[in-house]
């Protein structure tokens, strides 16, 4: 690998720690990045190994604490996987409430990331505060015709103002950007005009307050959030009989009339925002970035775990589950392999490997999950180089990263929003479309393939796979899934007919079973569990995430537990094939080409189209490899 002239450590807008080292080669300012392109995590943590041992009914709650940001998917993959291990299915409810959980982690996920994490990548700060209040209220009217922020009207040039001094009296004035300063303001790859600049800051702004109100629905089903509580067998949700005002004393956290409206209208706001503000917004973007479609792409090689089950398939409840149906899950449980775009692969579980030749880890290459350890050993450069006297450089050739390297027969794929829409569209094709995957391929067709004289971007689809398209089919699962939980009209354009909601099927029955009452039972006789390991997985906002779980029969304890999350398959280095597969962030930043060496603007902006959540994909240790703390639980005093 050429000496690297292009270093961003750490990589900041994301969760967790990454390192980025490539080598572009010079012409002028700026230069062309090649193939020596390194993607490495310098953090890691061990929760594998701190389950080992453990009451399998408490893996949830230690696996949620893998992030801060990816709570709810985290918990329920770890109860799917003992449930699958105890061949235990939940109730209808639990699934909605599931769904609805994971889907309000969806929405709040993704609208956070394009104005909060990615946003800054494509809007110029500075350049927004020289807009024409007039000229972005008149663009607010066009662009979000629907969106009334200003006291439940338009916004207009007095609103606008308004943030402009917000902005100049409590930041720039005092020479302060505060949480926008150190950005690349000026750069020659901004494109927008100062007054969508200006547009798209105030939505930011106005995100934050948006999404305070919509997390409520994880406390109201869950008790919490972050952290909300799931269980083994179902959800941990109680119906009360309080119709008043919800207080600690009354009934704070338990499912009453008040707490559903509460749900209920979290649902209706998630859905309302992303039709109004979101959608609208990111297709303003790709209109102007289109040339954003054509860069960042990888392999061609997509695979989806599959997610929201469909609890009205279940034929007789706790003896079946929404999750035995997976031609009825919203999120396919399919594989796409290069070149064939449209054409699904079966998934099988079993082809799931992970590598470790260029990850600081010892054991076995290329086994599955289930036969994994995690077992660090730090081969790297010393991190500090006032210590050692030698400049941290990571090398291609050796072990670089914290991260492991999944691969799904022997092949890097990539995960996440674009391989959902992806997958969806070529089901859409098939005998087994679902109503969600018709109009997946009737928006695509609008407002990605469509010409821009009807409003779409004119964009060919297998452009999908780039930088942009990861954006666009973020924004457009985002609200596939709004609608999902808080109901849709029809849609005669695509032939789907309305439908009701997971909200209201869940309120419908919501005098149901919310958990099964042999789950415990069946652990308790852990002699009699089946000898297999559990596979429990999810669709997290960032792609497809799996718990492998084996129990012990003799003890009923965790004997086994290994993850591989979607930042694992995206982010992880070079496998040990010959040569080496680079990892979809290294393959998709293989060609980019920088307007300024010093400013790596390009880099981020596809780095972070990914949506990386490296405290997911790394598996805390001190320098010695010692554990940070040892928490002893005495397993007989539980219930």
């Amino acid at each position: 690998m050429t000496d690297p002239n292009v270093i961003i450590d750490p990589v900041t807008r994301i969760e967790g720690h990454l390192r980025i080292q490539a080598y572009a080669t010079p012409a002028g300012d700026g230069g062309t990045i090649g193939a020596d392109v390194l993607v490495a995590s310098t953090m890691v943590r061990g929760v594998e190994k701190i389950l080992q041992g453990r009451d399998p009914r408490d893996a949830w709650a230690f696996t949620q604490r893998i992030c801060g940001v990816c709570t709810v998917v985290h918990g329920l993959t770890s109860v799917r996987a003992v449930e699958a291990a105890a061949n235990i299915k939940v109730p209808k409810n639990a699934d909605y409430i599931r769904n609805m959980m994971i889907g309000a982690q969806y929405v709040h996920d993704h609208v956070m990331h394009f104005y909060h994490l990615h946003a800054l990548d494509w809007v110029d700060v500075v350049s927004a505060l020289t807009a024409s209040s007039s000229e972005t209220a008149a663009l607010a009217v066009k662009n979000n015709p629907t969106y009334k922020p200003n006291n439940g009207a338009l916004p207009t040039a007095a609103y606008f103002d308004s943030i402009k001094n917000a902005l100049n009296s409590g930041l720039v004035s005092r020479g302060q950007l505060g949480l926008f300063s150190n950005g690349y303001w000026g750069h020659p790859a901004y494109k927008l005009s100062p007054a969508e600049n200006l547009l798209l800051l105030s939505h930011y702004l106005e995100a934050l307050t948006w999404a305070r109100e919509v997390v409520k629905l994880h406390a109201i089903f869950g008790g919490k959030d972050p952290h909300p509580s799931v269980v083994v067998g179902g959800m941990p949700c109680s119906i009360s009989t309080n119709t008043g005002s919800i207080s600690e004393s009354a009934g704070g956290t338990s499912l009453n009339t008040a707490g559903l409206t509460i749900a209920k209208n979290a649902v209706l706001k998630m859905q309302q925002f992303v039709d109004q503000v979101y959608a609208p917004d990111v297709r303003l973007l790709a209109l102007k970035y289109s040339d954003w479609a054509k860069i960042g792409k990888t392999t061609g090689n997509f695979l989806s775990f599959g997610e929201f089950p469909d609890p009205t398939r279940v034929k007789t409840e706790l003896t079946d589950g929404a999750i035995d149906y997976p031609d009825g899950y919203i999120l396919p449980q399919n594989v796409i392999m290069s070149p064939n775009l449209k054409t699904l692969v079966g998934f099988d579980q079993s082809k799931v490997t992970e590598n470790i030749t260029h990850s600081w880890y010892t054991g076995s290459d290329g086994v599955h999950p289930s036969a994994a350890t995690t077992d660090l050993k730090y081969t790297g450069p010393a991190p500090d180089p006032t210590i050692s006297g030698v400049p941290y450089m990571l090398s291609q050739a050796e072990k670089y990263s914290w991260i492991k390297s999944p691969r799904y027969n022997g092949k890097a794929m990539e995960v996440g929003p674009l391989a959902h829409i992806l997958i969806m569209y070529a089901r859409s094709l098939t005998a087994k479309a679902l109503p969600t995957d018709k109009l997946v391929k009737y928006y695509v067709d609008k407002w990605w393939s469509g010409s821009t004289a009807s409003g779409g971007l004119g964009l060919a689809y297998e452009d999908l796979n780039s930088t942009m398209g990861r954006i666009f089919c973020r924004m457009l699962e985002t609200k596939i899934i709004a609608d999902q939980m808080a109901g849709r009209p029809a849609v005669s354009a695509a032939g789907v007919t309305s439908f009701t909601g997971w909200y209201n099927q869940y309120y419908a029955n919501r005098t149901g079973k919310y958990f099964n009452p042999t789950a415990f039972a069946k652990l308790a006789s852990y002699a009699t569990l089946p000898d297999k390991v559990g596979f429990g997985f999810t669709e997290a906002p960032r792609g497809a995430l799996g718990h492998w779980v084996k129990i012990s029969r003799s003890t009923g304890m965790i004997e086994n537990y290994q993850c591989i999350v979607a930042s694992q398959w995206n982010a992880g280095p070079r496998d040990g094939a010959s040569p080496p597969n680079p990892g979809p962030y290294e393959t998709a930043l293989m060609g980019h080409k920088l307007a300024r060496l010093n400013q790596p603007l390009e880099v981020l902006r596809t780095i972070h189209s990914f949506d990386p959540c490296i405290g997911c994909a790394v598996h805390i240790l001190d320098p010695e490899g010692k554990p940070l703390v040892e928490v002893d639980i005495n397993h007989a005093t539980r219930c």
